[in-house]
């Protein structure tokens, strides 16, 4: 793996107003992300994880642009991307692209599939002969022999088959990053682990960096590098895949692997890991977002959001008071190693 971020994001924010009345004056503002940051490792798998509505697809699309931030700052290869003109910005989403959720919607049903993979090509310039030739070999390249399906319409192909189009079409302006955007929740369990051996084979052959977003924390484990989990709209949780999911610190994260099935029978969840209904983005909680539902909450928690805190030496982080030495003065260190994983009652009894 390369060395280096070559993607960094800084304190992003995206608030969507809630318009109303007989006017459609703004009354309130759905913090959809809120001071999100996070960097991408040239080479490496980062994946986004956590419940649906927590952020997770509107912050690849604030990075794309597709959507614009309302403050904070994204950089590509060390340059500032929020505010550079359009054939700066063209320039950029040649070299990052993206595969949405819904592989039939994504495509134009008018389009076969050369045309549809070739017309990203002809957007960045390329002739026709010289994007259909790119088309044809980025199909093979995922599986889909071309003089069989070039010439099909979307609605003739399967979901993964569909999927693998998509994938195609990013792939073949030869990108340096790729977001997938929960790119193989709406197949079937046998296709989505062809797509993701896939993902891992073009990975390895064509030097991309992955920003993966999921919901499905086994997805997460199998395919990534490092985790970032996030919880209505801000960080909660970063780390490697591997220690994330040994030892998950945060209660929200503890209570996301708590909820994940298990492959055993045996191993069944006697208790819910998570009590309460999430909160209403329009108005959070004040301090930690989580406290509402969290078996741990502090004083402190309310008062004021925790930052995301170092822990060990291996660059995991966490952001909650239960790992801070200034917590609480009513918490001691014998009390707050108690409510750790493995340290005593809590959401790391069943993990």
């Amino acid at each position: 793996m390369q060395h280096g971020a070559i993607l960094t994001v800084n304190d992003l924010r995206k608030y969507f107003p809630v318009r109303g009345g007989l006017l459609q004056m703004v009354q309130a503002q759905v913090k959809a992300v809120d001071g999100v940051s996070f960097d991408v490792q040239r080479g490496e798998i980062l994946g986004i994880v956590g419940e649906s509505g927590c952020g997770k697809s509107t912050t690849a699309r604030l990075i794309l642009r597709l959507i614009r931030p309302d403050s904070g700052e994204v950089r590509f290869e060390g340059q500032e991307m929020l505010q550079v003109a359009p054939a700066e910005l063209k320039a950029f989403r040649r070299q990052v692209q993206m595969v949405f959720q819904d592989p039939y919607s994504s495509l134009n049903p008018r389009m076969n599939i050369e045309d549809a993979v070739a017309f990203n090509v002809r957007v960045h310039g390329y002739g026709r002969a010289d994007a259909r030739a790119k088309a044809w070999g980025v199909l093979n390249k995922v599986g889909l022999r071309a003089e069989q399906f070039g010439r099909r319409y979307p609605h003739e192909l399967s979901g993964g088959q569909r999927q693998r189009v998509n994938i195609a079409r990013a792939l073949v302006v030869d990108p340096k990053l790729v977001i997938l955007d929960e790119p193989v929740s709406s197949l079937d369990k046998s296709v989505q682990a062809q797509v993701l051996n896939l993902l891992q084979n073009l990975k390895h052959d064509l030097g991309l960096t992955y920003v993966f977003i999921s919901h499905d924390l086994h997805v997460i484990e199998y395919l990534s590098d490092r985790v970032l989990v996030m919880y209505l709209g801000q960080v909660m949780e970063m780390g490697s895949a591997e220690a994330v999911s040994a030892e998950p610190l945060h209660p929200y994260t503890q209570a996301l692997f708590a909820s994940a099935p298990s492959m055993d029978p045996d191993e069944r969840i006697e208790r819910p890991p998570l009590t309460g209904d999430p909160p209403n983005p329009i108005n959070p909680p004040s301090g930690c977002r989580f406290r509402t539902r969290c078996p741990h909450a502090m004083d402190i928690c309310a008062a004021a959001s925790p930052p995301l805190l170092p822990v060990g030496t291996n660059g995991r982080q966490v952001a909650c008071y239960l790992y801070s030495a200034t917590a609480s003065a009513d918490a001691d260190t014998a009390d707050r190693e108690s409510h750790r994983p493995g340290g005593g009652p809590g959401f790391g009894d069943g993990l």
